[in-house]
């Protein structure tokens, strides 16, 4: 049975359930790295036009990409936005030139933009995001990256942050291993099991309501949300236990010397 979240969490006490648990499971884009605009960008780059050129008149917004595309894989993403405008395409396959209009041939071409942008800007991490990370590692608590991005590997070398991490489950993994992306709790589960721990003993964190909505649905011991445009109450009306506007306000772990017994791990 899925855990009820609980929305009146303050931050102190926040910081009292996170320090009993034992891994920290971020999401990439929006949370350790500002790389959500870049893809928000590129959306509105491949929406614009292809909207314009079936003679749409209703303008791709902000909003679509926060309630049709935030958080889910790039095709997940493409056919939820379609789906909202009443547009149907072929399928096609993930080998699709981005040139085409099938579903996969957009994801493609998205992709594509994104990645110029990446190669282009760069990507710095931020900052609030880092020293919490640094925070609790101090603190012996595990970390993983888990992204519905497959970009994922790219973004993190860029931000310097790769090295950081021993468990990053991606679209790529997700794909070879054919797990349902988020809302799906899938991806989560698999990096908790990957750090040999159940979902219970673990953080989430999300800025997405299609991750928070992970969280919620996968039992983890906490999800955390950040709201970076989101809003904060969609965040908890999907699942969110907690919102913040940085994972600075979360910084008081660093006064923190010591963590409460290991709770078990999941034994084979």
């Amino acid at each position: 049975m899925t855990s009820a979240p609980n929305p009146s969490l303050t931050v102190p006490a926040t910081l009292q359930k996170l320090l009993s648990l034992e891994a920290v499971l971020f999401d990439l884009d929006g949370v350790l790295t500002p790389t959500a605009t870049v893809h928000m960008t590129a959306w509105a780059r491949l929406f614009t036009p292809f909207l314009e050129s079936r003679g749409d008149r209703r303008p791709y917004t902000d909003a679509d990409y926060f309630a049709y595309i935030d958080g889910k894989p790039r095709y997940d993403g493409v056919r939820t936005f379609l789906a909202s405008r009443g547009i149907v395409l072929d399928e096609g396959t993930i080998d699709d030139a981005p040139e085409l209009d099938t579903v996969c041939g957009l994801g493609n071409r998205k992709n594509t933009v994104f990645s110029e942008a990446l190669s282009t800007d760069g990507v710095e991490a931020y900052a609030g995001s880092v020293r919490f990370l640094d925070a609790v590692t101090a603190l012996g608590i595990r970390v993983a990256v888990v992204s519905s991005s497959r970009n994922a590997e790219p973004v993190l070398r860029a931000a310097g942050l790769r090295d950081r991490f021993d468990v990053v489950v991606d679209g790529v993994v997700s794909a070879e291993r054919g797990l349902e992306g988020k809302p799906s709790p899938a991806t989560y589960v698999y990096g908790a099991e990957l750090l040999g721990l159940a979902p219970g003993q673990c953080v989430v964190v999300e800025d997405a309501h299609s991750g928070v909505q992970a969280g919620r649905a996968g039992d983890f011991g906490l999800v955390l949300g950040i709201d970076r445009g989101a809003g904060a109450q969609l965040l908890l009306d999907n699942g969110a236990d907690v919102v913040v506007t940085d994972l600075d306000e979360l910084l008081p772990l660093t006064n923190a010397t010591s963590r409460p017994a290991s709770t078990s791990e999941v034994t084979a």
